[in-house]
């Protein structure tokens, strides 16, 4: 690069900073401006139109966290700016350029009606008529993360937070808008951005010269005069088609806003309205623009609470303008809900959509959300989707995931169209940078001509600019830079199909090697959504067998609002762990509500079925949903020198006097399943303080440091339980109750946990030597090598699981079981047969932001060592563990209403159709890996059958037998019409 191109970069962007910007509203008024302080929650806009107001002076700082200021704002506009476009600036104080994670505000007319939002990057307000009278909701939200960096705070949650005034307005003035101004900075804007990434040539240097004698025009006196000349002068350049082979960007306009994040779920309902009410605004001011929205819950917050501005969403989607994309009811985590908690978000997605706008989503849209299962392609292509969109695998740490796109396969081989955004971004701004990085980056360049930018301000909402607007109006058909036009995703992806044999494919899970903590973060988070899961398989099985058997109303309504908000906290920032102190402390008291709900509607099916309907009833559930379980007599603990032996039938286990496993045999091949000179049930706690997202990350050198716990407060005995006291340091406790029961060594683990910046780890050193783990997975298990002989390998030093992780040799295998724990991690150790694997489970962390408390407290946890286990073993075991069994009153014996015989076989979810047809769904899954065939067997009479998609439509006509024959890891999902009552 020569020094005079030096002189004319920096020349323009000076000038683009210093006088074109700022002459774009050089011409203002103040505005009159009046407040009104609501001493609690937001309340509906037209109460807080129709309260007090008081004078109110810019400048004057405002608003407390978390609380809500409106502001009135008014003047008449000067009879010498008639026939000019007049706006209103509204600086609420934003304290940084990144919209949503500070102060924002939504501006509303007199009748209470939304107009558009404001923001650092939009604040501005169209001003119509010869008068303004306005009214803003301004939400003076905690500024809780700059840039990527947060800082430990107690700002989270309104207990905690400060009361003191964290704003002051800066401008709320009348002001006229220069179009020509603004059109002049955006091609200034944009040729600045194109010749950072031009290469040394004509083409680069003829825009530097344009820039250069376009500037000599430029009077700083008069900005708004000279403007045209200016134009004029760079038009040339700008007007310069793009070459034939250019890279195409297909901009879909954009704001990601998390369900809750950094503010909690009632204001993200907020921020939904401020940023929609935006889009709406811009569409009606373009011609070509379209925004793309995910989650229909968020469509539903609008639907519900706001008329006015839902009548608009759907003119605008019935025109085409405004895109419900994705198809589920938020942009959930993929990783921990079960294979059932999936399907229901596509199935209240879809649903949604349909209902309200008449249209399907033909795409799953999950740009932020931390790794992907290995099941999900089947699951999409059976709940009728085409393809997947995500971006968050760019944020690898160590590998560069190969491709942007190509065909995706799930664990039982099913494949899926699937795209990542070269750009490596979800909230574009189409600058220069961004459109060079998509062409350059793109790996499919020889194979697709093509790629998505979702384009606008996100993560806490604000969407698409003007100015983005206006950068694709110049890089639609401009030399040297990608080709960008407006289009609609699904629109991208059928031009891609059309390419897909020769795509490249991936097989398996898309991991992301980042976020490993969000598998461990927040506990209660995970076992309230796990236990969930679980009483809603019961309730609604027993509320089908209830229906069919007895007559009783389905709980349509109770169940749909239940899993709703089961559904909404599986959101990618709140069942992981992410979120501040607010959404957790909410999601908790939820989880324990929802249970209680869910319980009840167990205890009135059961009741209608014995005939005693207001009978707090329990029942064994399980029978739908695992193959039956052998039960046992417990093992009575026997004191030696050495400890204790529990013993029974199947298995001897040796408990040492420090409470650790270290020996547990299986008496029928005489195998140890532990590792000889080490000892299982083994606590561990690292330091743990990642280099940059604290409830998020688990970085590798934390295993650098490690305590083994073995220092014991006090061990006992009772009938057939071995119970140990430990300090697991001088501010935390933890009691564990060891038990046998058949071949599952049984751990109970209350724990006292009041840690800074530590992670809890329980280890289990197994005389396996396996090749791989076996992980359970929605609808079937995900197997990992345990060597690290790539970087590939090396950099899942911590994977998920759900119920159980399974390690094993031929003839030998071990599991271990939990209820309420996600992550795990496996390394090979020496034995005396060559290796064996060190399986620990993660337990508990303890990171200081978002959430300063995360974690500290009391925790219950479950886990089970199973001794000669294969993957049918341990699911059975895992199930046991989850669905405990419920013993009736009196002598009646309730079955369920349906059974599956065959080898590899479950059964997931037995309830009444969606649409209250009566129909009875039954989605079964076969479990091993295997082929497998096997049978339903019904309990009522059915007068028809047939398997039907995810979304319970058909995809026979009939069958005239309950044969089933599933693929490795296949999902199917039956509709059996009961017969007619005779």
């Amino acid at each position: 690069m020569h020094n005079n191109d030096d002189i004319s970069i920096a020349r323009a962007r000076r000038a683009l900073l210093e006088r074109i910007w700022p002459a774009v509203h050089a011409e203002r008024i103040a505005l009159d401006v009046e407040v009104s302080v609501l001493p609690g929650e937001p309340i509906p806009p037209r109460d807080a139109i129709a309260g007090t107001f008081e004078p109110y002076r810019v400048g004057t700082p405002w608003g407390r966290a978390w609380g809500t200021t409106w502001f009135r704002v008014r003047a008449e506009v000067p009879p010498e700016w008639a026939g000019r476009r007049v706006e209103a600036i509204l600086d609420l104080g934003f304290d940084h350029p990144r919209p949503g994670f500070q102060c924002e505000g939504l501006v509303y007319r007199p009748d209470g009606t939304e107009v558009k939002s404001v923001n650092p990057q939009n604040h501005w307000v169209r001003v119509d008529g010869d008068a303004v009278d306005l009214y803003v909701e301004a939400a003076s939200n905690p500024v809780i993360l700059v840039g990527r960096q947060f800082h430990a705070t107690w700002q989270g949650d309104l207990g905690t937070a400060s009361d003191r005034p964290l704003y002051t307005t800066r401008a709320m003035d009348l002001a006229v808008f220069e179009p020509e101004v603004h059109a002049l900075a955006l091609d200034v804007d944009v040729l600045l951005g194109l010749q950072g990434e031009l290469p040394e040539g004509p083409r680069r240097a003829r825009v530097l010269q344009a820039l250069d004698d376009g500037l000599d025009l430029l009077d700083p006196r008069d900005i708004v005069g000279s403007a045209p000349a200016v134009r004029e002068r760079l038009r040339p350049v700008l007007e310069s088609p793009a070459e034939a082979s250019a890279h195409r960007i297909a901009a879909v306009g954009h704001a990601h806003i998390d369900s809750a994040w950094l503010w909690p779920v009632r204001e993200t309902e907020r921020k939904v309205a401020r940023t929609v009410s935006s889009m709406l605004a811009l569409i009606e001011e373009t011609d070509s623009y379209v925004f793309g929205m995910s989650s229909a819950q968020q469509y539903d917050w609008i639907r519900r609470t706001r008329p006015d501005l839902w009548r608009r969403v759907v003119d605008a989607v019935r025109a085409g303008r405004l895109l419900p994309l994705g198809g589920m009811w938020v942009e959930s985590d993929t990783v921990m809900p079960s294979g059932e908690s999936l399907v229901r978000q596509f199935l209240y997605g879809q649903r949604f959509f349909e209902r309200e706008f008449g249209i399907r989503s033909r795409g799953v849209w999950l740009p932020d959300s931390f790794g992907y299962s290995p099941a999900l392609p089947q699951l999409l292509r059976r709940a009728g989707f085409e393809w997947f969109f995500t971006q968050k695998i760019s944020w690898n740490q160590t590998n560069d995931f190969p491709h942007h796109a190509f065909v995706w396969e799930g664990i039982d081989g099913t494949g899926v169209l699937t795209h990542f955004p070269p750009m490596d971004t979800y909230e574009a701004e189409l600058s220069g940078a961004e459109l060079g990085r998509a062409a350059r980056k793109f790996r499919e360049n020889r194979i697709a001509p093509a790629s998505i930018a979702p384009t606008g301000h996100g993560d806490g909402g604000g969407g698409t600019t003007r100015e983005m607007v206006g950068r694709q109006q110049r890089t639609a058909d401009l030399e040297g830079s990608a080709r960008v036009e407006w289009r609609h995703p699904d629109e991208f992806f059928a031009e891609l199909a059309t390419l897909e044999d020769r795509l490249p494919r991936w097989s398996g899970e898309l991991y992301l090697e980042l976020h490993r903590g969000t598998l461990t973060t927040q506990h209660a988070m995970k076992q309230g959504n796990r236990r969930l899961e679980h009483l809603l398989a019961e309730a609604e099985m027993w509320a089908a067998s209830a229906n069919l058997v007895r007559g009783a109303d389905y709980p349509y309504g109770k169940l749909d609002a239940i899993w709703e908000a089961v559904l909404l906290n599986q959101f990618h920032d709140i069942l992981p762990g992410t979120s501040i102190a607010w959404v957790h402390r909410e999601a908790r008291e939820q989880y324990a509500e929802l249970a209680e709900r869910a319980e009840a509607l167990i205890a009135r099916s059961l009741g209608e079925l014995v005939g005693t309907g207001d009978m707090n009833l329990t029942a064994r559930a399980s029978g739908a949903v695992d193959p039956a379980r052998p039960v046992t007599e417990p093992a009575r603990p026997r004191e030696d020198e050495d400890g204790w032996l529990l013993e029974n039938d199947l298995v001897r286990v040796r408990v040492d006097r420090r409470g650790l496993i270290t020996s547990a045999v299986d008496l029928g091949t005489g195998r140890d399943a532990v590792l000889p000179g080490r000892a299982a049930n083994l606590l561990q706690v690292h330091d743990d303080r990642p280099n940059q997202w604290d409830a998020w990350d688990v970085d590798r050198f934390y295993r650098n440091s490690r305590t083994d716990v073995i220092d014991v407060t006090a061990i006992s005995t009772g009938p057939g339980v071995i119970t140990v006291d430990r300090p697991l340091s001088a501010v935390s406790r933890v009691r564990q109750t060891i038990s046998l029961d058949g071949r599952v060594v049984r751990l109970e683990q209350e724990t006292h946990w009041n840690e800074d910046e530590r992670f809890l780890k329980l280890s289990f050193p197994l005389d396996v030597r396996a090749e791989q783990s076996v992980a359970e997975t929605q609808f079937g298990v995900v197997s990992r090598p345990t060597h690290t002989n790539t970087s590939w390998e090396d950099a899942q030093f911590e994977t998920s699981m759900h119920r159980f992780v399974l390690v094993e040799e031929p003839g030998f295998g071990v599991a271990v079981v939990n209820e309420s724990s996600h992550g795990y991690d496996i390394t090979r150790v020496r034995s005396d047969h060559g290796w064996g694997v060190d399986l620990r489970l993660s337990l508990l962390r303890a990171p200081i932001f978002p959430d300063p408390g995360t974690d500290r407290g009391f925790h219950r946890h479950e886990f089970g060592l199973v001794i000669g286990a294969d993957i049918t073993g341990a699911l059975r075991a895992a199930t046991a563990l989850g669905h405990p069994d419920r013993p009736l009153r009196g002598a009646r014996t309730v079955e369920p209403i349906v059974r599956l015989e065959g080898e590899g076989l479950a059964i997931s979810t037995v309830k009444a159709a969606a649409d209250r047809s009566g129909d009875i769904i039954v989605r079964l899954h076969e479990h091993t890996g295997a082929r497998a065939r096997g049978r339903l067997i019904l309990n009522f009479p059915a007068g028809a059958a047939r398997t039907v998609t995810l979304l319970e439509e058909p995809l026979d006509p009939g069958r005239s037998d309950l044969a089933v024959e599933l693929g490795p890891f296949e999902v199917q999902t039956w509709r059996i019409t009961p017969a007619p009552a005779v």
